[in-house]
């Protein structure tokens, strides 16, 4: 249900916050996304009624991230449950979904690369399973809310994080020849270490072939009052293989494959890597986590026929757990068989999707159109009370943005169907669900646009539901959302100085959770928050940068009792101000504040402020200069102590960290 404040929040917000039309669409169609100009250190792209943060290459580099989590988490409503310095800590929520302090995702946050799904177990105690490098990637695309899922999956309520790796194109320059970069990269807090090489060659302007290897270790870290923070060490190599091949008359065929394969390699660590106030009950083990995606993708695009933009994808992630208990490590007589327990998924799936642009009267339709086929196996694994068994899984979805004059409206569906079979003789389960949304927006056509969505999902069981204790009820029962957002957006120039640029973007939203079966002794959970974004830059190349969340959440209980929703994100402020000197030099300073935050254990925390300085230097200069690129960060400059929002005593943040990293392209 809408609370009576959401109508007051509604109107403040559309007399607060502007922001601009959309005017470039996304490849995935309709209001999935569109790209606004800005000139501070992030693109800010807007999709009418979805809040969408695309994080780009230059800021990939410019943010020397050490996790896929650290990258994206100055993204509005997006935290970590304890941290994201090391893979182990990197679980990602977005508004409040996603993560727990007990599972590393509650499937209402959807994670792909190259339109692989990965990182979507829910591996008790374990965290994350989303172990990759940064620096394989071009592209990290947040889609906050449900609006913009239904080409995604179902159940999502969080949002989306689409991952998209590098292209040999990227380096070549579509030009036929060899290229490449040599990075190397070093931390202070930890004795960081980085290197990543990466092969690029063109043979023809029709075919490309990318290589990549990326190596990422370090010590233990310490905390601001020069504490070790224990099991903060991590070495974790990844590779990248990637080729794309044009054909055709007209080029009008393609076909792209994609490899990635990561390790990490843990001795003696924690069983629980979320690292709970009684970690210690779980003993300690070996675990080693190897990861692999594979993607093969066609696309069929013919020369002057806008009903036919195909695009099949199909992919194969996995990812085999093993672990050793170490004799001892606990004085529960239990923990041996929990830790000793391995664990693998594998999931496989077929993506087919149509673009068509066409006219039915007055009205222009950007009508995208899908079917996807999902086959997810897991292994039995009974002594870490983890069924085996097979998830099979068929959807159809359709996206029409419609347009005409200044107003754009955009119904979305999604029907999906389920059927479970266990391993263990627990039984088969088929559900199927019907999900959906509308979309509206208006364009005043001076730079101002308002927009608002409403959107309906369901999440249907999944095998890691299945126990020695599942009913029937458990496993047909559907967990029910629905979302509402309302917004306004605007972007202009010349507006306080020549050739200036503003953008700014703010948009409210409403989320009822109902039918819950991920958290325990939950009945149902009303989210609601306001999200911000602006980026206003100088023609003499100073700029700044302002993202921002404020919100509250609270779950019932059975009874009725009302308590703050376990995973609310913390209310954070982001600014950033610097200024380019031309192509060659930029530097900026970073300031973030966070309030109303709270530890694992539902505690209240202190408001704390980082402050985080970045420069680049890209020499314009000819000899071994021509092409280098180096890089020099300070992370939490004033040596804060602190513990992360939704995160373990056990494991404070790391303290001050100088990064210096260096690339010679080639």
């Amino acid at each position: 249900m809408i609370r009576s404040h959401y109508l007051r929040g509604t109107t403040a917000l559309v007399c607060l916050t502007l922001a601009a039309p959309a005017a470039a669409q996304e490849e995935g169609g309709g209001f999935l996304g569109t790209l606004v100009f800005t000139a501070g250190k992030r693109d800010l792209s807007y999709g009418g009624a979805v809040s969408r943060t695309v994080v780009d290459s230059e800021e990939i580099s410019d943010r020397q991230a050490s996790t896929i989590a650290q990258l994206i988490d100055s993204v509005p409503s997006v935290e970590l449950i304890n941290g994201g310095n090391t893979p182990q800590g990197s679980a990602i929520t977005i508004r409040g979904y996603g993560a727990t302090t007990s599972y590393g995702n509650d499937q209402k946050v959807a994670i792909q690369v190259d339109g692989a799904s990965v990182g979507s177990e829910e591996l008790y105690r374990i965290g994350t399973q989303l172990f990759t490098d940064p620096l394989l990637y071009k592209e990290a695309e947040v889609l906050r809310g449900t609006i913009g899922s239904f080409a995604y999956g179902s159940g999502i309520v969080g949002g989306v994080v689409k991952l998209e790796t590098k292209d040999a194109s990227d380096f070549t320059n579509g030009e036929i020849g060899l290229a490449g970069s040599q990075t190397f990269e070093f931390s202070s807090n930890g004795d960081g270490a980085v290197s990543s090489t990466t092969l690029a060659w063109q043979p023809t302007e029709r075919a490309e072939f990318l290589l990549n290897y990326a190596w990422r270790q370090q010590d233990n870290m310490v905390d601001g009052d020069g504490n070790t923070i224990a099991d903060s060490a991590t070495e974790a190599p990844s590779t990248l293989a990637k080729g794309r091949f044009i054909f055709g008359e007209a080029d009008q065929h393609s076909v792209m494959f994609s490899y990635t394969h990561s390790v990490t390699d843990e001795k003696d660590v924690p069983y629980d890597q979320i690292r709970s106030p009684y970690y210690f009950a779980f003993g300690n083990v070996d675990r080693r986590t190897e990861t692999r995606q594979a993607v093969l993708e066609y696309g069929y695009n013919p020369l002057g026929n806008d009903l036919v933009d195909l695009t099949a994808n199909l992919s194969y992630s996995d990812q085999d757990i093993e672990q050793e208990y170490i004799p001892g490590s606990s004085n529960n007589p239990d923990a041996a068989d929990l830790a000793n327990a391995d664990q693998r998924y594998q999931t496989t799936k077929l993506t087919v999707k149509n673009r068509s642009l066409f006219s039915s009267g007055a009205l222009e339709h950007d009508l995208l159109t899908g079917v996807e086929l999902i086959r997810r196996e897991r292994a039995d694994n009974e002594e870490a009370s983890a069924p085996g068994g097979e998830d099979r899984r068929f959807a159809l979805f359709a996206i029409d943005e419609m347009s005409i004059g200044g107003f754009t409206i955009t119904p979305a569906i999604r029907y999906e169907t389920s059927t479970i079979e266990s391993a263990s003789d627990y039984g088969k389960f088929e559900n199927d669900a019907l999900m959906g949304g509308l979309a509206l927006g208006y364009d005043f056509d001076n730079g101002v646009s308002v927009f608002g969505s409403a959107a309906y999902t369901e999440g249907l069981a999944i095998i890691d539901d299945l126990s020695s204790t599942v009913t029937t009820t458990d496993m047909n029962q559907t967990e029910k959302s629905q979302t509402f957002e309302v917004g306004a957006s605007y972007t202009g120039t010349d507006l306080f100085a020549a050739a200036d640029s503003l953008t700014v973007r703010g948009n409210y939203y409403d989320t009822t959770l109902w039918d819950v079966t991920s958290y325990s002794g939950v009945d149902h959970v009303e989210t609601e928050g306001f999200e911000l974004e602006a980026s206003y830059g100088l023609a003499n190349g100073v700029y700044f940068d302002l993202n921002g969340h404020y919100g509250e959440g609270t779950e019932f209980a059975g009874n009725g009792a009302e308590t703050t929703w376990r995973n609310t994100p913390t209310d954070r402020l982001q600014f950033t101000a610097g200024r380019r000197f031309g192509e060659e030099l930029d530097l900026s300073w970073e300031v973030v504040h966070s309030a109303d935050r709270r530890d694992s254990t539902g505690e209240d925390l202190d408001d704390v402020t980082l402050h985080n300085l970045r420069a680049t230097w890209k020499p314009d200069a000819r000899g071994w200069l021509d092409g280098s690129q180096v890089r020099f960060g300070v992370e939490n400059v004033t040596d804060e102590q602190y513990i992360g929002h939704l995160s373990s005593d056990s494991r404070p943040a790391p303290g001050r960290n100088f990064k210096l990293t260096l690339t010679k392209l080639f």
